[in-house]
């Protein structure tokens, strides 16, 4: 019961991301901003980590009362999906803040 409440708050979150996310796409073509979709790439991500976020907690209930084999390897799989979504999810968000204030003090420099 937990994980499909689980699955069915991760699925919504996912399409909650991809909906921001277009909107923030569409936004940037009408305004002809399409020089860097980053922002927008990292919006989606952020979503989808959350997602998977509440997948596993779904997981990590179902499988507390009687775990299977089968269930902790689907755990374990998750986990490791998550952990790596998220590590990479990090280390663009720094490069992105690092080049943001690169180009920040390099706009200053030449005003």
């Amino acid at each position: 019961m937990a994980e499909a409440g689980g699955r069915n708050r991760g699925a919504f979150i996912i399409a909650l991301g991809i909906i921001v996310a277009g909107g923030l796409f569409l936004k940037a073509l009408l305004t002809r901003q399409t020089a860097d979709f980053t922002a927008i790439r990292l919006t989606l991500a952020r979503y989808l980590a959350l997602a998977l976020e509440f997948q596993l907690g779904a997981d990590i209930l179902s499988t507390a009362i009687a775990p299977s084999w089968e269930q902790i390897g689907k755990l374990g799989a998750i986990a490791v999906i998550r952990t790596t979504l998220n590590f990479f999810l990090s280390k663009e968000m720094k490069d992105e803040h690092r080049s943001a204030a690169e180009h920040h003090i390099t706009k200053r420099a030449t005003e």
